[in-house]
């Protein structure tokens, strides 16, 4: 079975051959290899349960067979599974494992684009056009026969469906998307299914009548636009199958786009007083690490979970670039102000900062800006940046951190986990 059945018509003939592959229960599958003890059990990856990041970050066949769910809590999944054994996330270990089944695809396409650790797009249109399924298949097997673990792939002409058909069965499976059958296939599959239309999207989608990705692919783009802004056009384009982005070379340079941490309180947040706390250290990490990469940004975005696990994002854009700490903290904590609503407790909270440009840029100066307490703050920030890398990060430390000493003690930019993720 070829890529698509008439792709060397006049019609298709300039399309591409573009697989995802995605290692199935990834971090389960990597743990129950290495232990065969618990392969037949249900088992789940998972985070710190006595710091309270006990999250479900993976979990194996066995699992899902409970309706165990990737990013609830532990007691939400021992609740349905009284039985299920959790162990603790060794990111070392997946990584190694990952750089495994990445030197596999290396051997077809040096067009390889990681979406994560364990997922990645092949661009192998150049040497397998024809033959991309029988590619798959090869691909599979030899992760299967070499690692040790399964993969699902999805084969089409596009990185978006490409995704879609590694999603669409699993695990162990190979899923074509074509332009004979993507209609069928991704046009019936609700909404929530098309990479990027996340809860939020998909309830304000539901909220105008529009469930399935074919309602997207036919809704008035006028409609999609006023609800969603630019991402009604971008959801448009990919239902319709308009994805034309590249796929990454092997070590290609990746502008970062985005710098943030979030964490889960050792107990709920349940005012502002608390969640200034826990912003401050976020901003102070989040300004830390775009300084040291030589960055000014100028949108912060906050998230906020509360206890029944939605969650919301909100993000502001300032007038200016800036790294400075107290600029960032200033606007997530008036994020926060504006949509705290002060009766349902929030459980983890996130502060991130966008739209970057290098901190070599000319700075445009204003009258009603007081450019040598800027310059002043400047100097200040760095200073602490070189005592805190020489000393440790407790070394100094805003006296508000000190009024609530259990919610402070913690180090975002040195102890936590960053995930890498990519598109777009």
């Amino acid at each position: 079975m070829k890529i698509c059945d008439t792709v060397n018509s006049k019609l298709y003939k300039n399309d591409r051959a573009i697989l995802h592959s995605d290692c199935n229960c990834f971090y389960a599958s990597v743990e129950c290899l290495l232990n065969p003890n618990i392969r037949d059990l249900p088992v789940a990856v998972s985070g710190d349960a006595e710091n309270r990041h006990g999250i479900i970050l993976a979990k194996n066949e066995e699992a899902k067979k409970y309706n165990i769910k990737t990013g609830e809590a532990i007691w939400q999944a021992k609740k349905k599974c009284p039985q299920l054994l959790t162990v603790p996330a060794r990111l070392d270990v997946y990584k190694k494992f990952s750089d495994k089944v990445r030197r596999i695809y290396s051997d077809y396409t040096d067009m390889v684009e990681p979406f994560g650790l364990d997922e990645a797009w092949l661009d192998i249109s150049e040497d397998y056009k024809n033959d991309a399924h029988t590619i798959a298949k090869e691909i599979s097997q030899r992760v299967k026969d070499e690692v040790g673990i399964t993969v699902s792939i999805g084969v089409s002409f596009n990185k978006i469906f490409a995704k879609f058909g590694s999603d669409y069965k699993k695990p162990d499976a190979i899923t074509c998307i074509t332009r004979d059958n993507y209609k069928t296939l991704v046009w019936n599959s609700p909404a929530g299914d098309l990479l990027y239309v996340g809860g939020a999207t998909r309830k304000k989608l539901e909220q105008i009548g529009i469930y399935t990705i074919g309602d997207i692919a036919n809704a008035p783009i006028g409609l999609l636009r006023t609800h969603l802004g630019k991402w009604g056009d971008l959801i448009y384009g990919f239902a319709n199958g308009y994805d034309s982005s590249p796929v990454a070379r092997i070590g290609e340079y990746s502008e970062v786009k985005s710098i943030g941490n979030s964490t889960t309180a050792v107990r709920d947040l349940k005012n502002l007083d608390d969640i200034k706390v826990i912003a401050y250290v976020l901003c102070d990490s989040v300004c830390r690490r775009m300084r040291e990469q030589g960055f000014v940004g100028k949108t912060v975005c906050v998230s906020m979970r509360d206890t029944g696990l939605s969650t919301i994002t909100r993000q502001h854009t300032l007038n200016t670039y800036t790294s400075l700490t107290s600029d960032i903290t200033k606007a997530a904590m008036a994020l926060f102000k504006e949509n705290f609503d002060n009766k349902s407790p929030l459980r983890s909270i996130g502060v991130s900062v966008t739209d970057f440009a290098h901190n070599n840029i000319p700075r445009q100066m204003d009258i009603f800006s007081d450019e040598r307490k800027i310059i002043a703050e400047e100097k200040l920030d760095k200073t602490l940046d070189k005592l805190k890398q020489r000393f440790g990060n407790y070394i100094i430390r805003p006296a508000s951190l000190l009024t609530d000493r259990g919610l402070s003690a913690f180090n975002p930019k040195d102890e936590h986990t960053i995930h890498p993720v990519g598109y777009l």
